[in-house]
């Protein structure tokens, strides 16, 4: 290798070459620190990927550690992505502070290498090691972690930074750690270490030591990343010289002797005294300041572009051929350059091992290769490259190619054998029991409409028993036992109107439950008769995929997620069904929806079928006209579009076209739904961003759709969409999954301010990026861009909305689209379906004034590339937050996580009305039972209309003598040492048990609340051992009065099973009523059942036992 002096430059070396230039630099050097500089902030997780998979190619190389050193997480964005910021950033700083022998490299950028941190002597007595078998004060433990430490304590211990403490057992999300740890004591005592998945809840693996560094501690304004790096030499490479220069220019420049600490040359000269290394790695020699008069060496260098193959699982022969041959050909030119010296080293990186053999056989046909040349490496790298060497750059003298395994052979994972686990998992915790806050509205199965109010302790009988306590009308309370929690659900209506409490005892409210039961099973009937209608009609029966199909599919410039793959996979099955396609396809904002609208049109056209895609807007319906035209312009398919964009006379034209089948995929808004509009072979109708349509839009869309496949598209759904999905009325597909390297938008809610907003706007046309500018008032939206103009006169700002005149929005959105301007101040008209990457900064001014899942799908426009996004929501300039505004704009930060559309969608309709969704008679119904029990009534109806298994259930109750619901009093239990009630009942005395869950096993009342739901909404002996195991995971050993309540639930199961609603003991008789029998109680001979045995665990096993006979008889 070239001996480096103080600075050294490599030249020639294009973008897909400069990782590999990069590792092997790295595992050349002797120095154990090295620091790499990039301009973007958004290349740092890729880097580390990618070098991860590279540094394993070379001994020299292997034992390398590359962390992310992000930038400082600014002020008002999202508390969870500030705190994985600032929990990545001590990470780093602590892996630095305690080096060990492998190397290090960090991969950052001049504002994070400058920005600053705590300083190192903070670090020194904020830190907590623990050990399996050692012994702790757990007091003092718990102190330090949540006073010393700064975690913070919550019921669940889901997210960085979070600590939650049960009885002998904390949970713990140490800031350094990509998952969560449960420490169990016994005693004082650590009896076990164990990892555990922050969703379920439940534990993963053990191990012996936790490291716990500070969730988070202040910044020392004298402090910086350059403190924590060793006094001694390191290496610095730097990723495009010029262009860091060109990014970060007030980093590279001194203006005067108070900013030059801020200053590259600043570390230069503190440096000097180590002998650090300068390395500059680029594609070309541009005048720079840090590699002005320095060595230099130019590397030969090649792209990926040159290697091609077929992304289809099973090549066809011919296909197989093809990709071989154009590999053949990249390889022969390689061989030329050495003079058929072929370099004798390859690397292959794999998805799975299975493809080795293949590609083995693949080099086998070529004829000046060898099998010995290929070393297999088992990864999935971003990026295929190979980088061929010079004589300068010695140390790729042996060779060095690496070429993606999909790229080389055209081998994709098999995805079609492999159940689609997150199917239903976005949708199914909408029907949780969300913690309740005083005030909120519930429904009583029984009672009808109430008001929450707290959960408390009451005395009964002597005993304590835990109530949910709700106010009715006329001031009424009921304590519900926290055990029938289960009666309860929130209630959630359309309407605005405040509802009227029910009345205990009135009959009113079981006519109205009545009322709604049948609504929903008429609904039911004719949602079943619509399905069934398309079940037995006779669709057209999609041919398998045409070979075009996979020459259109791996025109695709991304790559697909699991959750995409399966979604198409989903649509093609439906289309080669011989029944029309009713599917609907659920995905977040950005996830691929369109994607699989696109594959799914073009397997109709080559099926010889017409398309037509449905869309709310004009600029969307524009937006999509330029995205098919793209994807389908190698092949020979007629594409138009039919909007408001056009005259009367050319959607006449256009629409003509349609009808006499010149067109093959018509783009269009409502206009398509006109009675005018006609199709000569219409196979597939595509209906984009559902939720924008009406209820007599939609009606029309089923006229259109007869007997024709219809796909759906949608990123927040409504209700009826979402929850017919849940419950069996419509196939779904859910794109759960977030596209690679995509990154959560960080959200800024402030009030007005016309400095933040030029700052930026500034911020981000300096990284090349435009910015949306939302102000949904036309009147003075002209005012705002001049305003605009006067803060930023050197940009080019427009504006945009649905008043101008036909033609004029069109040039203006496409110009943005092109790049043609900085800034498009807008109306609402970037609702839908926008898709510019380059704009990456959203500001809406007046934010209060709009629904939350209108603020979603808004703020959805940006962030849907890799690029880093932001979302400023500002207040209006004359109003304050009122209460409503506040929790609106407070859930769009919450859900700041990616995926959050599901929840969004779900608040909103809590916190606005969303109108006659379901038509006004189900809406009625909807406001006087509530959406949550309207979707439980509507579920079931469907169940029995279907006959699915469990339809007819039977909900028995179990009341035994020798059981007390509730914990022990606690002034009785002080004067005795056995917690037991003794009564007297028939002149016997019986020990009486408590069943619960006890709060010193479970302290937060409403998790307490969620186990009980589960485990009286189980309908399976395995669910109630799944329970107890996840019990016995999170809290601990079941406690005797849990353990007796998960018999009796088991003992409720086995009695629905064996057909009886109730179960009850009076003294030893066991009496079990029949349900749907003309015997009223089962008897052996005239007589009950007797029980035998004297305790209650006993009496427990023998009742169970009983009820297993009966059902096997």
């Amino acid at each position: 290798m070239v001996q480096l002096q103080d600075r050294h430059l490599f030249t020639g070396v294009v973008d897909s070459a400069k990782l590999p230039v990069m590792s092997q630099i790295i595992g050349e050097q002797s120095k154990q620190v090295g620091v790499i500089l990039t301009s973007f902030p958004k290349d740092i997780d890729s880097y580390i990927k990618q070098l991860n998979t590279l540094s394993s190619l070379e001994d020299s190389n292997k034992h390398s550690t590359f962390l992310g050193f992000p930038e400082s997480p600014p002020n008002g964005i999202d508390r969870s992505v500030k705190q994985a910021r600032n929990a990545r950033r001590l990470s780093t700083l602590l892996q630095l502070k305690e080096l060990k022998e492998d190397k290090i490299c960090i991969v950052t950028t001049p504002e994070a290498l400058f920005g600053n941190v705590p300083s190192l002597e903070t670090f020194v007595d904020n830190t907590c090691m623990l050990k399996v078998g050692n012994r702790y004060d757990y007091r003092d433990l718990v102190k330090q972690l949540t006073e010393n430490l700064n975690y913070d304590v919550e019921a669940a211990c889901e997210n960085v930074g979070e600590i939650a403490i049960r009885g002998g057992i904390i949970d713990i999300y140490p800031a350094n750690e990509q998952q969560p740890y449960r420490i169990d004591f016994f005693g004082d005592e650590i009896e076990s270490i164990r990892i555990f998945d922050p969703m379920s809840q439940r534990s993963i693996k053990n191990q012996d030591t936790l490291f716990i560094p500070p969730n988070f501690i202040e910044a020392d304004t004298d402090s910086t990343i350059s403190d924590f790096l060793p006094e001694e030499s390191l290496f610095w490479i730097f990723d495009y010289p010029s262009m860091i220069e060109r990014e970060h220019p007030y980093r590279f420049t001194v203006k005067s002797k108070t900013d030059s600490s801020s200053s590259i040359h600043s570390i230069f000269n503190e440096r000097k005294k180590y002998g650090d290394n300068y390395i500059g790695v680029c594609e070309f020699d541009l005048n720079n300041n840090v590699f002005k008069d320095c060595s230099k060496s130019s590397i030969l260098s090649g792209s990926k572009e040159s290697f091609s193959g077929s992304s289809k699982q099973k090549m066809k022969e011919k296909e197989l051929s093809n990709a071989l041959d154009k590999t053949k050909e990249s390889f022969q030119s390689l061989s030329k350059i050495f003079k058929n010296k072929f370099p004798p080293k390859i690397y292959c990186a794999l998805e799975n091992k299975i493809n080795r053999d293949l590609i083995l056989d693949t080099i086998d046909l070529i004829e000046f290769m060898d099998r010995e040349q290929i070393h297999f490496i088992e990864s999935n790298l971003l990026e295929s490259t190979y980088v061929l060497p010079s004589q300068e750059f010695t140390a790729y003298s042996k060779g060095f190619i690496l070429v993606e395994e999909s790229i080389l052979i055209g081998i994709k994972p098999d995805i079609s054998t492999k159940p689609n686990q997150s199917k239903n998992s976005q949708v199914l915790h909408l029907l949780d029991f969300s913690e309740l806050i005083q005030g909120d509205l519930l429904v009583h199965l029984q009672h009808g409409l109430c008001r929450y109010k707290e959960v408390t302790q009451i005395n009964v009988n002597g005993s304590q028993s835990e109530v949910i306590t709700v106010e009715f009308g006329q001031s009424m309370i009921l304590h519900v036992p926290i055990r029938e929690a289960h009666l309860l659900t929130r209630y959630l209506s359309f309407s605005k109107k405040k509802p009227k409490l029910a009345k205990i005892g009135s009959s009113q409210w079981i006519k109205t439950r009545t009322n709604a039961e049948y609504a929903t099973f008429d609904y039911a009937s004719k949602l079943l008769k619509i399905n069934a209608e398309r079940t037995y009609a006779e669709g057209f029966a999609f041919p398998s995929d045409h070979p075009w199909q996979t020459l259109f599919e791996d025109e695709f410039p991304y790559t697909e997620t699991r959750d995409q793959l399966l979604a198409i996979e989903d649509t093609k099955r439906d289309m080669e069904s011989n029944k029309p396609m009713d599917r609907l396809i659920c995905g977040d904002v950005g996830y691929g929806k369109t994607e699989v609208a696109i594959r799914a049109a073009f397997k109709a056209i080559n099926a010889g079928k017409q398309v037509a895609i449905l869309v709310p807007t004009t600029v969307l319906c524009q937006q999509h006209y330029l995205t098919f035209t793209e994807r389908f312009k190698e092949f020979p398919v007629v594409i138009n579009c039919a909007s408001g964009f056009y005259s009367n006379y050319k959607n006449k034209r256009i629409l003509s076209e349609v009808a006499e089948g010149k067109i093959d995929l018509i783009i269009g808004t409502h206009r398509l739904l006109s009675k005018d509009v006609h199709f000569q072979n219409l196979g597939l109708l595509i209906v984009d961003e559902e939720q924008r349509f009406g209820v007599k839009q939609k009606e029309k869309i089923k006229e259109i759709a007869h007997n024709v496949d219809i796909l759906t598209l949608t990123a927040t759904p409504i209700p009826r969409t979402l929850h017919l999905a849940l419950s069996g009325a419509r196939s779904m597909s859910v794109i759960e999954s977030p596209p690679l390297e995509r990154k959560p938008i960080e959200t800024i809610v402030k009030s007005y301010d016309l400095n933040l907003i030029r700052k930026a706007i500034r911020f981000e046309t300096d990284r090349k990026g435009q910015v949306f500018y939302l102000h949904n008032r036309v009147e003075s939206i002209e005012s705002v861009a001049s305003r605009l103009r006067e803060q930023l006169p050197d940009l080019k700002i427009v504006v945009g909305h649905g008043q101008m005149e036909d033609g004029e929005l069109e040039k203006i959105m496409i110009g943005f689209i092109n790049g043609d301007f900085d800034v498009l101040v807008c109306t609402t008209i970037i609702e839908s379906g926008i898709d510019i990457p380059n704009c990456n900064t959203l500001i809406i001014e007046g934010a209060d004034r709009f629904g939350l899942a209108q603020l979603y799908q808004i703020r959805g426009r940006v962030g849907r590339f890799t690029k880093q996004a932001y979302a400023y929501l500002f207040l209006h300039r004359h109003v304050a937050l009122v209460e409503a505004a506040h929790k609106r704009l407070s859930t769009l930060k919450q859900y700041n996580q990616l995926g959050a559309g599901f929840k969004i969608a779900m608040r909103d309709l809590e916190l606005r009305g969303a109108g006659n969704i379901l038509g006004a008679e189900q809406s009625g119904h909807i406001s006087t039972i509530g959406f949550e029990l309207y979707c439980q009534l509507l579920k079931e109806s469907i169940a029995r209309l279907k006959n699915e298994p469990n339809s007819n259930r039977i909900t028995a109750e179990v009341n035994l003598d020798f059981i007390i619901f509730g914990e022990p009093n606690e002034d009785k239990v002080a004067k005795t040492k056995n917690p037991r009630e003794l009564i007297q009942q028939n002149n016997e005395i019986h020990a009486c048990s408590f069943a619960s869950i006890p709060r010193n096993y479970i302290s937060e009342s409403s998790i307490r609340i969620h186990f009980h739901r589960a485990l009286s909404m189980a309908i399976g002996i395995k669910q109630i051992q799944d329970i107890q195991k996840e019990l016995i995971d999170r809290f601990g050993p079941i406690p005797e009065p849990l353990s007796i309540l998960l018999k009796i639930h088991t003992i409720r199961i086995l009695a629905e099973t064996a057909g009886f609603k109730s179960v009850q003991s009076e003294s030893n008789r066991l009496m079990c009523a029949y349900a749907h029998t003309q015997k009223e109680y089962y008897k052996v001979g005239a007589r009950f059942p007797r029980l035998t045995q004297k305790t209650t665990k006993l009496k427990l096993t023998e009742i169970q036992n009983f009820l297993k006979k009966i059902k096997k008889q």
